[in-house]
């Protein structure tokens, strides 16, 4: 996987949190804390995206295409 360096401004109290982070090594350091952070984040706006996308399906009309799968 390639890694991309990048530049982030954080609030001083939070760092401080990572920092607590890193020193009791939960993380190694300061990127890979943050860097699951953010994948953490990205994952649950994933799956809050695929949830609400199924919630706008129409449960019967999904069922009857589904048995007309079946049958074929």
């Amino acid at each position: 996987m390639s890694v991309a360096k990048v530049t982030i401004s954080i609030e001083s109290g939070l760092l401080k949190k990572v920092d607590y982070l890193v020193k009791e090594r939960i993380f190694s350091n300061r990127s890979q804390a943050i860097q699951s952070a953010v994948k953490e984040k990205v994952s649950r706006l994933d799956r809050n995206r695929l949830a609400r996308e199924c919630a706008k399906l129409d449960k019967p009309e999904e069922q009857s295409l589904a048995d007309l799968g079946l049958g074929s």
